[in-house]
């Protein structure tokens, strides 16, 4: 299909992008995908049904990971559907409004798992720093209303950009970088001043990736402190070992998403397969290895799991 060239808006459409010059084998690429995809959603499902199920989970530590379990799950229900339309059945048009609400779900939910990486810090952070006061601060109440503020802020803070790409028209090429829809695509495909758009979308990265990163690092770095005073060498590897799962969350989470930002933002000839790799691996990866690493980690969920299927 051709680009399309100073369109209507309500009538123009965008191309996903597959894998460039890999047509002939979409069908091929498509198994791991949907194997991905079947694993992210039973892993995520399970996880949610253990904690909700088992009262023994009923903690602060595995509630944040339900609340993590159910962002990664929402995140492959707004992206997998395009993917899969791709390399199945070669499906690459998708429509203006499709897309701006694709992208909606998409960086509202990106927020979200950011929040809830945080929770997860602060979760270590007053396990390992302030023990004695562990049960009193992260009260059941306590840790609904954060979890609420934190959607609210992921929702509220991506709810204009839909409108304000709705104001422009669309007409330079069409094809879109990725097999689904993100904010910083469709702005350079804009043919009117896109100044705005540039602004808010610093200033969303800073405020909300920025920060949690800083106060995730921030955190680790009290953790540390406490860490190091401990005499008991075993003690203090115990400690450390119980941050490894939500160090690999947060590595998983925030490398692709720092690369694709810079790539977007500056690396403007950088090779197109990289974008292309690093958007897989933002919304692919993690919510396929976060419940396996978790699993892994965790000694009582793991035997919980292997007690639910080999009974």
């Amino acid at each position: 299909m051709s680009a399309v060239n100073d369109t209507k808006l309500n009538s123009a459409v965008f191309l996903l992008t597959g894998i460039p010059g890999k047509q002939d084998v979409h069908l091929w690429i498509s198994i791991p995908f949907c194997l991905m995809y079947v694993i992210s959603t039973v892993g995520n499902s399970v996880i949610l049904f253990i904690v909700k199920t088992d009262p023994s989970f009923h903690e602060p530590m595995y509630i944040f990971l339900s609340m993590l379990a159910i962002t990664d799950l929402a995140l492959l229900i707004s992206t997998m559907p395009t993917t899969l339309g791709i390399f199945l059945f070669n499906s690459r048009e998708i429509s203006l409004d499709a897309c701006f609400a694709q992208l909606f779900f998409i960086h509202s939910l990106a927020f979200i798992e950011s929040s809830v990486l945080l929770l997860m810090a602060f979760d270590r952070f007053v396990a390992i720093c302030n023990p004695l006061r562990y049960a009193s601060i992260l009260t059941l109440p306590r840790i609904q209303k954060m979890g609420l503020v934190f959607v609210l802020r992921g929702v509220s803070l991506i709810f204009p950009l839909p409108f304000l790409l709705k104001r422009f028209q669309y007409c330079r090429v069409n094809v879109l970088s990725h097999c689904y829809c993100l904010h910083q695509d469709l702005v350079k495909m804009a043919c009117t001043d896109i100044t705005i758009n540039y602004i808010y979308g610093f200033f969303l990265t800073v405020t909300v990736l920025g920060l949690d990163s800083l106060f995730i690092f921030l955190s680790y770095v009290m953790i540390l402190k406490t860490v190091l005073k401990i005499t008991s060498h075993m003690e203090c590897l115990r400690a450390l070992n119980t941050c490894v799962s939500h160090l690999c969350a947060v590595l998983l989470f925030y490398t692709p998403q720092l690369g694709l930002g810079l790539i977007h933002g500056y690396w403007k000839t950088s090779p197109p397969l990289l974008n292309l790799f690093l958007g897989y691996i933002s919304l692919f990866v993690p919510p396929l290895m976060n419940p396996i690493v978790y699993t892994v980690k965790s000694q009582q969920l793991s035997a919980r799991i292997i007690r639910m299927f080999f009974k």
